[in-house]
């Protein structure tokens, strides 16, 4: 059994000891994401609105994000299955990479929000952003809780159609629009599996395995946790109200006028 340890803990610390190229994808993904925000504003459609043209563009960033990040993340436990049972030593090239990859977007997203928008939503969103780059920064300059960083980004499953909603309503997209409604429901659909679900999953694990986590990174992912599970409260409350019982009002006050 000490045998087994011994070896464990030479191969977690002869991984550690290669080289982190982490830095350098952060870097080169920052720079991949202004290249694609100028795309998005160059590609943009004729029918978005003047005040909308920042809009369009930074929620279409966050849409490419979270397409290429969430089947980015499910591959990564197609490839190593046993990352699911150890969630903090176990890790690939492709898993590191992974949460190097969207720590330069939140970057560059953070960076965006900074300099063009200073609403309340915003800084909001910037808090948020903040936080995750202080615990995902964690995973990529010590190769440990990778797996648990990648069961975070599960999350962007549902961002997709998140941010898919945003950009209809950008485009002028009725809510009753059959699309849209369908869009909506499986927004709430994922909204429940991969964010509610989800970080009550993630608060179970980091309480069980408190005593094999570090004081200092237990405290950063309640804080990360904390943050999270509250903005998704918020946002869970808002997306009810604003797709299904305000819309279902006004469905019955066209009925009663018609």
């Amino acid at each position: 059994m000490e045998t087994q340890m011994e070896h464990k803990n030479s191969e977690i610390w002869r991984d550690i000891n290669e080289p982190n190229r982490g830095y350098l994808v952060v870097l080169l993904s920052t720079f991949l994401f202004y290249c694609v925000s100028l795309l998005a504003q160059y590609l943009q459609i004729s029918s978005v609105a003047e005040k909308s043209k920042w809009k369009w563009k930074n929620i279409s960033v966050s849409f490419i994000h979270s397409l290429i990040s969430s089947i980015w993340s499910v591959l990564c436990f197609f490839e190593r299955p046993d990352m699911a049972e150890d969630l903090i030593t176990t890790y690939t090239t492709l898993s590191h990479t992974l949460i190097a990859f969207s720590v330069g977007y939140f970057l560059y997203d953070l960076l965006d929000l900074y300099m063009s928008r200073r609403s309340r939503q915003s800084l909001e969103l910037i808090g948020h952003h903040f936080v995750i780059i202080t615990c995902f920064m964690v995973a990529v300059g010590t190769r440990h809780y990778v797996g648990y960083a990648v069961v975070a980004l599960l999350v962007e499953i549902n961002s997709i159609f998140l941010h898919l909603r945003q950009l209809l309503q950008i485009c002028g997209v009725s809510k009753l629009n059959s699309w849209s409604r369908v869009n909506s429901f499986v927004n709430l659909g994922t909204f429940i599996v991969f964010r509610i679900l989800l970080l009550a999953w993630m608060t179970r694990w980091l309480v069980i395995n408190k005593d094999s986590v570090p004081l200092l990174f237990y405290t950063l992912g309640s804080v990360g946790l904390a943050v999270m599970v509250a903005m998704n409260i918020i946002l869970f409350y808002r997306l009810l109200r604003s797709d299904f019982i305000a819309l279902k009002g006004n469905e019955s006050d066209v009925k009663k006028t018609s």
